[in-house]
């Protein structure tokens, strides 16, 4: 059996270094280097297709990938599958949300419960429905809901609730305010602010604008799969019109 890994205490949350990704026989990353820091959020951003997707796919392990340096907590992930990168703490909101139509709210929440032996400095904030509901006060009211009779916005809610239920250290977002009302998208910032000062580590692949201003601090900027810039925040917006990428994100 392959020992598990063993974080290291001042090590930033995420390190990748040299990252390549494929679907296939496709090559979608071609050498993706970033890092998340302990309680920071982060941007990434790019055009539809530009690897947004496929780089959350690949730290997870839903895409085939490979590495020079792939770390959390500074220990090594890059041979381990999604369940047992997920046990060490990390949680993931695709951008299709995949909740169980068929089930309730409620269900939906325990099936996101963490589950088997794991130490305790692998876990992020502890998280009960009622913790949940406190964050996305939507959801109360509807426990017995099946998912398959909930808004956009609802279910997009629930994909964030079902993940933090796993107690995660790091939070991968695939476009969390993609296809919801504006005013779904005031409450997912106000939610994912929250979550930021808690302590949780968050990596945001995401297009609007106001919301990435709003949460993180730094951005990374990818076209075709390669890294094309990075820096704070204040920045992202010039550097994208320089490289004729975004008018607005």
């Amino acid at each position: 059996m392959t020992a598990s890994p063993v974080p290291t205490a001042m090590a930033p949350m995420l390190e990748i270094d040299g990252l390549d990704a494929w679907y296939g026989e496709a090559q979608i990353l071609f050498g993706l280097s970033l890092t998340v820091g302990r309680g920071e959020a982060v941007a990434l951003v790019g055009r539809n297709g530009a690897g947004k997707s496929t780089t959350l796919k690949a730290i997870i392990g839903l895409a085939r990938r490979r590495a020079r340096r792939l770390a959390l907590r500074g220990a090594d992930i890059a041979a381990l599958p999604t369940h047992a990168i997920a046990r060490l703490g990390v949680g993931y909101v695709p951008e299709d949300r995949r909740i169980f139509t068929e089930l309730t709210v409620a269900e939906n929440l325990d099936l996101g419960r963490r589950t088997g032996a794991s130490d305790a400095a692998s876990r992020g904030p502890r998280w009960s429905v009622e913790d949940v509901v406190a964050l996305f006060p939507n959801l109360g009211g509807m426990l017995d809901r099946p998912g398959g009779q909930m808004s956009g916005g609802e279910q997009q809610m629930l994909s964030v609730a079902r993940a933090l239920m796993g107690d995660p250290a790091l939070l991968l977002l695939d476009e969390p305010s993609e296809g919801v009302a504006p005013i779904v998208v005031e409450q997912m910032i106000d939610a994912l602010l929250r979550l930021k000062a808690s302590g949780l580590s968050l990596l945001i692949s995401e297009q609007n604008s106001a919301l990435c201003e709003a949460i993180c601090e730094r951005a990374y900027l990818i076209e075709q799969g390669e890294l094309r810039w990075q820096g704070a925040m204040d920045g992202l917006a010039a550097a994208s019109e320089t490289a004729g990428i975004f008018g607005k994100i």
